[in-house]
């Protein structure tokens, strides 16, 4: 059974910097297309960024693009998301999810494995 575990949210200042990292179990992560999406009070789920299962694509929501940056280690099992220039808006909850080689990156529904989420909160 796969596993998703994401780490790093906290609370940071506009301008500022995190890192969220997303831990994989239970299956061959090599083959696991990782995506980043987040929820806000009140707002749908949406995309943020995504990485193919091959590591060669990467793909960003309009709104984060040349801030965040998304990587992967397949030999750690990990998906890590780069957070720079962070503004309030970015404030949710950030969630990873896996699929097997899932190729529709930006729709939720392609991916059927989701961690628990981590808290980001940005001050303005």
């Amino acid at each position: 059974q796969v596993q998703l575990v994401e780490s790093g949210g906290g609370l940071v200042q506009a301008g500022g910097s995190l890192r969220l990292s997303c831990a994989f179990s239970g299956g061959t992560f090599s083959r696991y297309s990782i995506g980043w999406f987040r929820q806000a009070p009140g707002k749908e789920r949406e995309f943020v960024a995504a990485i193919s299962w091959h590591g060669t694509n990467t793909y960003y929501a309009d709104s984060v693009k040349g801030r965040f940056t998304i990587s992967r280690d397949n030999n750690k099992n990990t998906v890590d998301l780069q957070m720079n220039s962070l503004k309030p808006e970015d404030t949710a909850v950030y969630y990873c999810a896996a699929d097997l080689y899932a190729t529709t990156y930006a729709v939720s529904g392609s991916y059927g494995y989701w961690g628990q989420g981590t808290q980001v909160t940005v001050s303005s």
